[in-house]
C-alpha cells in the first residue's frame, strides 16, 4: 500500500535538528522524498507498523507532529503531479 507521510519537527527546541534528521532518515529507508517533509512509502502492513513505531520513538509529541495518509494499493488514480521533480514509480524495475 502507498502511504504518504508528512512531518513537522520543531527545530527551535533542544534536539530538534537531530530529531528532524533522524525522522528524515527513517522515512528514506522506507520510501522516497517528494517534498521537503513529505515521503511516499510503498509498504506492506508489517512494514507500515514498523515504520510508525520507529517514527513515534523519535519525535517529541509535545512539539512535533506526524501525519500518515494511507492511499492503499490502488493509489495511481489518487495521485496527480504537476511541476518539477517527478517521482519514480516504486513498482517499476530499477535499472543501473
Amino acid at each position: 500500500m502507498l502511504v504518504l507521510i508528512t512531518y513537522d519537527v520543531s527545530t527551535s527546541s533542544i534536539g530538534g535538528n537531530k530529531r528532524l534528521r533522524k525522522v528524515s532518515k527513517v522515512c528514506q529507508n522506507y520510501g522516497q522524498r517528494v517534498q521537503n517533509s513529505v515521503f511516499e512509502c510503498n509498504v506492506d502492513a508489517a512494514q507500515y507498523l514498523s515504520l510508525k513505531i520507529e517514527l513515534e520513538k523519535l519525535i517529541d509529541t509535545s512539539k512535533d507532529s506526524l501525519r500518515f495518509y494511507k492511499l492503499g494499493n490502488n493509489y495511481k488514480t489518487k495521485v496527480e503531479h504537476m511541476g518539477v521533480k517527478k517521482s519514480i514509480d516504486l513498482e517499476e524495475p530499477l535499472l543501473f
